[in-house]
């Protein structure tokens, strides 16, 4: 059995945080001055020169040093450790303090006597001809 690790991907790693941070490949092209079909090189790329990823990762906001470490299993074991009981993100609840269906419900009988204060207007009209 070998302990060889599998060298890094860096322009796998590369193109994962650029995804995170929502960014297309195009911008993240125009920020650094190069083509995108060259960004889409680079993270073909499985070594990429420091320069470059320098340059990529002050655009991406992060340390050149982040890139080569990235992993896929860190990240999730980031947002798992972060979120418990599918309610928390931060420590800020996303659970809803009102029943949804209650609005809905509210906003359907809004509706409903506003058409119905739509009939009546209308019905005065005609009469008044």
């Amino acid at each position: 059995m070998s302990t060889v690790t599998k060298p890094k991907h860096i322009g796998r790693n590369i193109s994962r945080i650029r995804e995170l941070r929502g960014m297309k490949q195009e911008a993240l092209a125009i920020a650094i001055g190069i083509s995108q079909q060259s960004i889409s090189n680079i993270e073909g790329s499985e070594i990429v020169d420091d320069e470059k990823l320098q340059k990529i990762a002050e655009v991406l906001g992060v340390s050149a040093e982040a890139i080569k470490n990235f992993s896929d299993e860190a990240v999730l074991n980031i947002i798992g450790n972060t979120l418990h009981d599918g309610s928390f993100i931060n420590g800020n609840a996303y659970n809803c303090t009102f029943n949804p269906l209650d609005k809905v419900v509210e906003l359907y009988e809004r509706l409903v006597l506003a058409e119905k204060e739509k009939v009546e207007y209308l019905e005065k009209l005609l009469k008044g001809k």
